[in-house]
């Protein structure tokens, strides 16, 4: 793709249906969850998921009931810190409200710690995927904290042999968010998975060029065809409104792909 003539517009249409709209704020509420969810369904077309906490599950879900709109929540978050047994009853009372997706924080600081931790951490994410049962599971590896690319290597194939769904970067709660170097290696595992496992970059991502860069990154690593919302996410909330702009502007922006 390196050269064709592509638009801004035509990058916004692409990432919108991609984009799971999230708020992880300390004061949210029943106000502020309303208002997340009548963003999601747009003009120009609804996005792939919400993303909340536990407790506006079942809001959202009647909010968005009919719209195609998924409902994803998070567990064992933001510190991955939770012993297994409680996470799994994080999952059990997600699902029973409705959940469409669980995104769930790994034990990294088990992976930093080396000494078994790796086994430590897949053996939690097991049981997470157990009680997942079929609906989709993202593991987030807060690739920020693992910092070095041998561990988020690592924690990569340590949530692949779990049986994530997903590689998520960040959970937005630490300073580093997603970055393209940690893509990179998270969509190289994805690719070498022997089986479908998608990718979501979270944490930092709030214009149009920034994600056209981590579309290019999985157009290179995975193929032109791969992204789509089985496949490819961003978790993010000011990029909805970064992308609503281009969509409403007039002429178009031209930009050269791969940049």
């Amino acid at each position: 793709m390196s050269g064709t003539e592509i638009t801004l517009v035509d990058i916004a249409s692409r990432v919108l249906p991609l984009l799971d709209l999230t708020s992880l704020n300390d004061a949210d509420d029943a106000d502020s969850t309303a208002v997340l969810c009548a963003k999601a369904v747009t003009p120009v077309g609804n996005v792939a998921a919400v993303c909340l906490w536990p407790s506006f599950i079942p809001q959202a879900k009647q909010a968005l009931s009919g719209s195609g709109v998924k409902v994803a929540t998070v567990v064992n978050f933001p510190g991955g810190s939770l012993p297994a047994d409680k996470v799994v009853d994080q999952i059990a009372r997600a699902l029973a409200d409705g959940a469409d997706e669980i995104d769930v924080v790994m034990p990294y600081a088990a992976v930093m710690a080396g000494m078994g931790g790796d086994q430590r951490a897949q053996d939690h994410l097991a049981a997470c995927r157990e009680a997942c049962g079929p609906v989709t599971m993202k593991v987030i590896l807060e690739s920020g904290a693992l910092a070095k690319p041998a561990l988020i290597e690592r924690a990569a194939q340590v949530a692949v042999a779990a049986g994530a769904d997903f590689l998520k970067t960040s959970t937005g709660k630490v300073p580093a968010g997603a970055t393209p170097g940690a893509a990179r290696i998270m969509l190289t595992a994805c690719r070498e998975a022997g089986r479908p496992v998608g990718f979501k970059a979270s944490g930092g991502i709030r214009d149009v060029e920034t994600a056209a860069q981590y579309l290019a990154l999985a157009d290179e690593i995975c193929g032109p065809g791969w992204a789509s919302p089985a496949t490819f996410r961003f978790g993010a909330s000011g990029l909805l409104d970064a992308l609503l702009g281009v969509l409403g502007q007039g002429p178009a922006v031209t930009v050269t792909a791969g940049y």
